[in-house]
């Protein structure tokens, strides 16, 4: 995540689901912004939504109240005003930036599993999503992915998780069904959602003792916005797909 990014359509969407999932702060859920520095490109910069109230501010009010205050904001856009404006409720955030480096990155995983230990759902949101085959820990970009062992390390730890994922130019359908079954090899007693936007993917492995509230949660998410601004569905197990 990139401060650069704070109120796109994107992030519209990702509080939208997070804040359904939380159900009011009865789900605990613990953000980790995977912080990493802006690039000075143009990315995140799809706000014309907010001048659009009549066709977007229905699919959550508060938020998008709160999201063109903080993009309007003389101050610029940060995420200290996300977290202060409680845009998901009760949350828990780990907001320090994530470090390249192999043995800084090992440190920065252990702090933010023990500053969630008590949290039902953690949200992880690194800028591109799962670690593809070329790039390596501690490799240049190598910051801008989540690898499946410190996705399995907190899934271990007993929560669910919700995964940020931005789709490439390839079939969607093939490789949601390819990141899915990656989830699958470490949490085979997980159920996988997928979230679906435009532009993004949201991941979301569902632990099979997590409460029953998690899972009308979960159902009422999937099916409360029109699909064009999220469109959500269980993933039933594909053969024969390889990761991302």
């Amino acid at each position: 995540m990139k401060e650069q990014y704070v109120g796109d359509i994107n992030d519209y969407r990702k509080y939208a689901l997070l804040r359904v999932l939380a159900a009011g702060g009865r789900h605990r859920v613990g953000v980790c912004w995977m912080m990493t520095p802006s690039d000075g490109s143009a990315d995140g910069n799809v706000l014309s939504y907010l001048t659009k109230p009549e066709r977007f501010r229905a699919f959550d009010s508060d938020l998008f109240d709160l999201l063109r205050s903080t993009v309007n904001d003389v101050g610029g856009r940060r995420l200290s005003a996300i977290e202060a404006g409680e845009a998901i409720p009760s949350a828990t955030y780990y907001n320090a930036q994530l470090p390249r480096e192999r043995e800084a990155r090992s440190a920065y995983w252990r702090n933010c599993l023990a500053s969630f230990r008590d949290r039902d759902l953690v949200f992880l949101d690194p800028d591109n999503g799962l670690a593809v085959a070329s790039t390596a820990k501690g490799r240049k970009n190598s910051d801008k992915y989540i690898f499946l062992d410190e996705v399995a390390a907190f899934y271990t730890a007993g929560q669910s998780l919700l995964i940020y994922q931005h789709y490439p130019r390839i079939d969607r359908v093939s490789f949601a069904a390819a990141c899915a079954s990656s989830l699958r090899a470490i949490a085979s007693d997980a159920e996988v959602w997928r979230f679906s936007t435009a532009h993004v993917l949201f991941l979301l492995l569902l632990r099979p003792d997590a409460p029953a509230s998690f899972m009308i949660a979960v159902k009422e998410a999937a099916s409360r916005w029109p699909a064009a601004f999220i469109h959500g569905a269980k993933m039933t197990p594909a053969r024969g797909k390889a990761g991302p």
